[in-house]
């Protein structure tokens, strides 16, 4: 594709980063999507070498365009526009998150029992006897 830029819901639908067009224009107007660390509307224009910032809460990854396109693409494809540069300190927290998501309970499991309240309380407290 030529170099002169193509909007930057587009790109990001293409790109695949986000499942459709209308979420990556939403996530332009909530303020989630950065060029320069300036917030963006999703009629900017995105050209080849920027730095696309996406809130992902807990995280913030980061993009680099290497190429523009507008129509969407395969997974497999993709690797050639855009490039993950995402600090590793990032990934380290979405990992903590990940891990402190996994130590709660499964759904459908209900309410703990007194028996697991106990054992929950002395697991938090450091009192745990192996």
């Amino acid at each position: 594709m030529d170099n002169s830029g193509v909007r930057i819901d587009k790109f990001l639908w293409a790109v695949r980063l986000f499942k459709t067009r209308s979420l990556a224009a939403e996530a332009c107007k909530k303020g989630r999507v950065t060029i320069s660390k300036l917030p963006v509307k999703s009629s900017r224009m995105v050209k080849t070498g920027d730095l696309i910032d996406i809130r992902v809460p807990p995280i913030t990854r980061t993009y680099k365009v290497l190429d523009v396109a507008e129509k969407r693409m395969g997974a497999k494809l993709t690797p050639g526009f855009i490039e993950d540069v995402t600090p590793p300190d990032q990934i380290e927290m979405l990992e903590l998150a990940r891990m402190a998501s996994s130590a709660q309970r499964n759904k459908g499991l209900g309410r703990p029992t007194k028996k697991d309240r106990r054992d929950i309380e002395r697991l938090q407290e450091g009192d745990w006897d192996f």
